[in-house]
């Protein structure tokens, strides 16, 4: 655990560092945009944000080489080289397009190319273990393509969330710390090695988000862009691969009593798509509920538009920091709860604390849809709009403008706390923030 921490601490340092002077690479070098009708910042930001997270990668990969028992992973494994293969191919396309703008197809291949150089090297998915039934041996093209498939799949549901300052970041760090403390109970609980890999890859994907986030959080000072969401989202697929389809069933049976109590210890994680892709539930929502809308509404499944999840928080009224604190609180619950739910599945404890905390999440996430009575001697306890004070002293601001000029005063739109009007990402007022509906200009 120390090596892994200390490798986690190289990471971030690394990639926090890089940040600054990326920053003003990007900007001399003209990689700022103009801003597209679908987004919520209001002056134009550099990206190339991945150059850090890239830099955070081949940090993290080098330290943990170089110590004693991580180490290990290096010799018996080839899983570190076809990450770092794969990982520099979808960055490198990434920074061409966060520059010159590269056609979503072209992108998409590029995807696929950069999963194949990794199946090619030996991460790919052997066997499936299926619930009740037990070990389903792929055939070498079966599991090229569904590895191909969970990788593309992956790295689109990351960039399709990355829509609002640290969310993106934010998002893969709480996966990635769930998918840590899973992927080092099965290598440290039932002493599995095949586990190592992923836990080192998580791990490092937690120093480069938390390296990045500092300089993302709302106002971002600089986007990761193209370059840094599908690099994040290949590594947190690498990761899922790695122990999905590389961790034996019948070797974790040993320590759980039968391959039936072994399948039905994994069975949190394989149940919803067969593979651990749980801990990313909100991002593959988003990009399912995407492709629905804009297939029903007869365009293409790239084109780009502003109903995506956090887009559809910012019109219910929350400002930018609070839909990104949604966004957090419910991505920690679904995968935190996988992951507690997947140590101990017999209690009902958890399942109860899930939906309380499920019921507490959708009360803030409906709050702005609704003004309650709230008793003076409450006030001090809920935001300034709740307060009778405030509203009796706006009453009072316009009968006095009424009585001066004799005409009624124009609306004022109180301003979200918080709300920054140059590099702001979110309109003002408790309603709807997105009243122009323009498509977008740009493919991406």
């Amino acid at each position: 655990m120390r090596e892994y921490l200390l490798t986690l601490c190289v990471t971030v340092a690394v990639t926090y560092l890089l940040t600054g002077p990326v920053r003003k690479f990007a900007i001399a070098a003209g990689a700022m945009p103009e801003i597209r009708a679908r987004d919520v910042h209001r002056e134009p930001t550099p990206r190339l944000g991945g150059i850090a997270m890239f830099g955070g990668l081949c940090a993290g990969l080098l330290v943990a080489d170089h110590l004693q028992n991580l180490n290990g992973v290096f010799e018996l494994s080839n899983e570190p080289r076809a990450l770092l293969s794969g990982a520099a191919l979808i960055w490198l396309i990434g920074v061409l397009d966060d520059k010159f703008e590269i056609d979503a197809l072209i992108k998409l291949g590029a995807q696929m190319i950069s999963a194949g150089v990794m199946v090619m090297q030996g991460l790919t998915i052997l066997w499936i273990p299926v619930p009740f039934f037990g070990t389903v041996a792929l055939t070498q093209w079966q599991g090229n393509l569904l590895t191909v498939a969970l990788v593309v799949i992956t790295i689109n549901a990351v960039n399709f969330v990355d829509g609002l300052d640290g969310l993106a970041a934010g998002m893969v760090c709480i996966a990635a710390a769930a998918f840590f403390l899973y992927s080092y109970r099965i290598w440290f609980g039932y002493g599995i090695e095949a586990a190592a890999p992923a836990t080192l890859f998580a791990a490092i994907l937690m120093g480069m988000c938390l390296g990045f986030l500092p300089h993302n959080m709302h106002p971002a000072r600089i986007f990761m862009g193209d370059s840094g969401s599908m690099l994040i989202g290949l590594v947190l697929a690498a990761a899922a691969i790695s122990i999905t389809g590389q961790v034996d069933p019948d070797a974790l049976a040993l320590y759980a009593q039968g391959e039936r109590n072994a399948t039905h210890a994994m069975l949190p994680v394989f149940i919803p798509l067969i593979l651990p892709l749980t801990i990313i539930a909100i991002p593959m929502a988003d990009l399912i509920l995407a492709i629905v809308r804009r297939t029903w509404k007869g365009q293409s499944p790239f084109a780009a538009d502003r109903g995506h999840l956090h887009h559809r928080l910012l019109e219910l009224g929350h400002s930018h920091s609070r839909a990104v604190l949604i966004m957090y609180f419910w991505s920690g619950l679904i995968a935190f709860g996988t992951v507690a739910y997947s140590v101990h599945s017999a209690t009902m404890w958890i399942v109860l604390a899930i939906a309380a905390l499920s019921a507490v999440g959708l009360i803030l996430l409906l709050l702005p849809r609704f003004t309650p009575r709230i008793p003076r001697w409450a006030e001090g306890l809920v935001p300034p709009r709740y307060r009778h004070a405030a509203r009796a002293a706006e009453a009072a601001a316009e009968a006095a403008a009424l009585d001066v000029s004799g005409a009624e005063p124009a609306p004022v739109r109180p301003i979200a706390a918080g709300v920054s009007g140059v590099n702001g990402a979110t309109a003002v007022g408790p309603r709807s923030r997105f009243p122009d509906r323009r498509k977008a200009e740009s493919a991406r």
